[in-house]
């Protein structure tokens, strides 16, 4: 079907606006004939999702975000229209004829602004799309669209194993970390599936309990019957009525909580996570961005740094309320659980990230130090060798010794 003319869909929306209701398909040919277009059987039928599409949705990119597969969809200009269906970036055969004009009515109906006051925008399409936009200048070349496209139902455990992104003995000590209410950490880099691990990992806590999610744009699908989310609000034009994550946090502790969690900590607010592990909140997780299990106390260092803690007392909190970390990585266009940690205090002020399983890009599993004791610990036995994972436990186990 040919591209609609400018004239045509500002023509169809004076008739939304006036009529308060979206127009059949033979209202809508009759509007695209007024202006001079000529419309076959095939055109008439495909003609509402494409209006649907200009109007409430993503425009020519909506075919590729309702595409199963598809995680993300990327606008570099007009004809530089990239996707990632899981194997590396691909060029997508659309055409953006209006990129600035997509962006900003994107960004409207995700309820935030932008325009060149302010050219930047992070925000959450309505069916949970995550937006970003930059617009000229601080885009150089012309206007840039990022979407993220959120699973709308969260994997199981088994599907996450058959799919090889989690080792078979990795998911027995996943199991036994959820149900022994462990407090956890997962890292990465941008795009290893932190977010895809954390909801799989949420939708096996027993449905008894109550998790309170706190996240800047609500990203967290958990298949669960009792999650509440909690989501950041920016200030208006004037700068008031922000509501930051650290807010969110002490506020979600008057909730009655039974896990915490913290869908990415990326500031300050990692000293109110930190403090709420360690007042007797078990269960709770967060994600943050890390290269490698090693380099994570120097992150938290960094980002408790922005709330006025020292080292010193980074290290004192994360010892007392982490109990472990897990690690992806994303070789090609493969992402999997890279690694499990243990959180151990160091001589004087510090502390350390020490791997207890290491998996191999091929899929082989290797026990580190300290894994025996670990295993026992969350898993109740010596280590997961012993027998094959089947599945999540029917219901949860007790909790740590």
């Amino acid at each position: 079907m040919a591209e609609l003319q400018p004239e045509v869909m500002a023509r169809i929306r004076r008739h939304v606006a006036s009529h308060a209701q979206f127009p059949d398909a033979a209202t809508l040919g009759a509007l695209v004939r007024e202006g001079g277009g000529v419309l076959g059987q095939e055109d008439l039928a495909a003609l509402p999702g494409r209006v649907r599409a200009e109007l409430l949705g993503a425009g020519p990119l909506q075919p590729l975000l309702d595409t199963p597969g598809v995680s993300d969809v990327l606008v570099n200009g007009p004809h530089e229209v990239w996707l990632d269906r899981g194997a590396g970036l691909q060029r997508a055969d659309v055409t953006v004829d209006d990129v600035r004009g997509l962006a900003v009515r994107l960004a409207a109906a995700g309820g935030q602004r932008l325009d060149d006051a302010a050219p930047v925008v992070d925000a959450c399409l309505p069916d949970g799309t995550r937006l970003h936009a930059v617009l000229p200048p601080v885009a150089a070349g012309g206007a840039l669209i990022s979407l993220r496209v959120l699973r709308r139902q969260p994997f199981r455990l088994a599907e996450l194993v058959a799919g090889g992104s989690i080792a078979p003995a990795v998911a027995l000590v996943l199991q036994g970390l959820v149900d022994g209410r462990a407090n956890l950490l997962v890292s990465g880099a941008t795009g290893t599936g932190k977010t895809t691990l954390l909801a799989t990992l949420l939708s096996a806590v027993d449905p008894a309990e109550r998790i309170v999610c706190i996240e800047e744009a609500r990203e967290l699908v958990a298949d669960h019957p009792h999650v509440v989310h909690l989501v950041a609000r920016r200030p208006n034009v004037e700068g008031a009525g922000e509501v930051g994550l650290a807010a969110l946090v002490r506020h979600a502790l008057r909730m009655r909580p039974d896990r915490i969690v913290l869908g990415e900590c990326r500031g300050a607010e990692v000293r109110e996570v930190l403090t709420a592990l360690n007042t007797g909140h078990q269960g709770g997780c967060a994600t943050v961005h890390a290269n490698a299990l090693v380099d994570l106390p120097a992150r938290l260092a960094a980002l408790g740094a922005l709330a006025g803690m020292t080292p010193a007392a980074v290290a004192a909190q994360a010892v007392s309320a982490l109990d472990a970390v897990v690690h992806l990585r994303r070789d090609g266009g493969r992402r999997y659980v890279a690694q499990v940690g243990a959180v151990l205090r160091e001589p004087g002020d510090g502390w350390r990230v020490q791997p207890v399983i290491e998996v191999a890009a091929d899929g082989g599993v290797r026990a580190g130090a300290g894994w025996a004791e670990f295993a026992r610990r969350w898993t109740g036995r010596d280590g997961p060798w012993d027998g094959p994972w089947d599945g999540p436990r029917d219901g949860p186990r007790a909790g740590p010794p």
